[in-house]
């Protein structure tokens, strides 16, 4: 699953100590999650920022995402010498961290002086938490609309639609000589949110600021809009009324050469070529459209950020380490590399020569997350808005299944009772 940080040089050696009087080496542990980084990007950064640094040794160890969640909860809490001095967690576990305990408040270290006002609202928010910065924004990936080149230029669509009513109209043009338009599963929850957010409604509020009494809200009628454009769009494909998009994979539906469009990363486009070889350069992207022609449509943004252990006992040493991460330099080469969206969107021309990271870094200017309840992970792990798109897509009462599920959401999150 979210940054040109400048610092003059007086408040890098007096704010975050980073030259230490003494000559001593030490150690700085960094955890880095597998798949985040190549092997290249990881040694280019080492050599370099040990050459800045002199004084400080990098270990960069890469972690599985499978059980990362009780290994790093055990390394917030662990104060030996040999723990991890900076994390990569998900842009939206980080309140969960903080909730149990152990993330240090970078504020001070991170926010103004690092350029906080610029980065990626998908990836800074999860990492505010009761008004201070724990998580850095380090990138971002989001959904875009992989199509078919094909099919587009034999319903005569000349460019990509501007606006969600434009996107309708041409999806249905797409449904002809027995291809489908667009593939959308019906319990694919990720795109339901960005249209409630294009809408001015979210999944779940908190009924005031930092009270932790977090409420369902897919009732709201701005949810409700969303949730109505949903099921327009999704009844112009074929997709599965009571399943999500991994059931079955979209890329392998999609590679089969009817479909014209699908809602997924850029990446899936590696998976489609694979599948079908006589599609490769055939695949285009667009980012979700908006309301509104200029104005990308909201997307949830899944990326990481950067934590650093209370137990640590180098701050100033991660601190450095993450400066140089989610600085302009760094951000770039890894852009570049990756195929992500760098933590700030004046930093998107790194990947204007991507045509699928292009379309997700504008789309990324308007990311958001999930609401930032420690909760959340319960709501994903039995999660009632599912089965509220299903009952919706098969003909039940929008409202009524909306207000179940946002008891539901409700209970989950810790609100006694489960009202609304």
């Amino acid at each position: 699953m979210p940054l040109a940080l400048v610092l003059s040089s007086s408040v890098l050696l007096a704010g975050c100590g980073l030259l230490p009087g003494g000559d001593e080496s030490r150690t700085v542990t960094v955890w880095l999650m597998q798949g985040s980084a190549s092997k290249e990007f990881v040694d280019r950064f080492t050599e370099q920022f040990e050459k800045d640094h002199g004084d400080i040794d990098l270990d960069i160890r890469v972690q599985e995402w499978n059980g990362i969640a009780t290994k790093v909860k055990k390394a917030l809490k662990d104060e030996s010498a040999d723990g991890p001095d900076v994390i990569e967690v998900g842009n939206t576990q980080v309140a969960q961290y903080v909730d149990e305990g152990g993330l240090y408040d970078l504020t001070l270290e991170s926010a103004r002086d690092l350029g906080m006002d610029d980065w990626l609202p998908g990836l800074a928010e999860p990492g505010r938490y009761d008004g201070a910065q724990y998580g850095i924004p380090w990138y971002a990936a989001n959904r875009v609309v992989i199509y078919n080149k094909d099919l587009f230029e034999k319903a005569g669509i000349t460019r990509p639609p501007r606006t969600r009513e434009e996107w309708l109209a041409d999806t249905q043009k797409l449904n002809s000589g027995g291809s489908q338009g667009i593939y959308l599963a019906g319990q694919d929850w990720y795109t339901l949110a960005g249209f409630i957010w294009d809408e001015g409604g979210d999944l779940a509020k908190e009924t005031k600021e930092d009270s932790g009494d977090w409420r369902g809200s897919l009732h709201s009628a701005a949810a409700l809009r969303g949730m109505d454009f949903y099921q327009r769009l999704q009844a112009l494909g074929r997709g599965p009324r009571g399943a999500d998009e991994q059931h079955p994979e979209q890329a392998g539906v999609f590679a089969k050469g009817d479909v014209a469009q699908i809602i997924a990363v850029p990446g899936a486009a590696r998976a489609i070529e694979e599948k079908n070889p006589g599609l490769k350069g055939k695949l285009g992207y667009f980012p979700i459209p908006g309301k509104k022609a200029g104005e990308p449509g909201a997307v949830f943004t899944g990326g990481s950020d950067f934590v650093v252990p209370e137990a640590s006992d180098d701050h100033k040493g991660a601190v450095a380490v993450i400066q140089a991460l989610a600085g302009k330099k760094w951000q770039t080469d890894l852009a570049r590399t990756m195929n992500y969206v760098p933590n700030k969107a004046k930093l998107a021309s790194a990947v204007s020569g991507e045509e699928g990271a292009a379309a997700m870094a504008v789309g990324a200017a308007n990311g958001r997350a999930t609401p930032n309840s420690p909760r959340w992970a319960a709501v994903e792990a039995d999660n009632p808005i599912k089965g509220y798109m299903t009952a919706v897509l098969m003909g039940g009462d929008a409202a009524a299944e909306a207000r179940k599920a946002s008891a539901r959401i409700t209970r989950q999150l810790g609100v006694g009772g489960g009202g609304i």
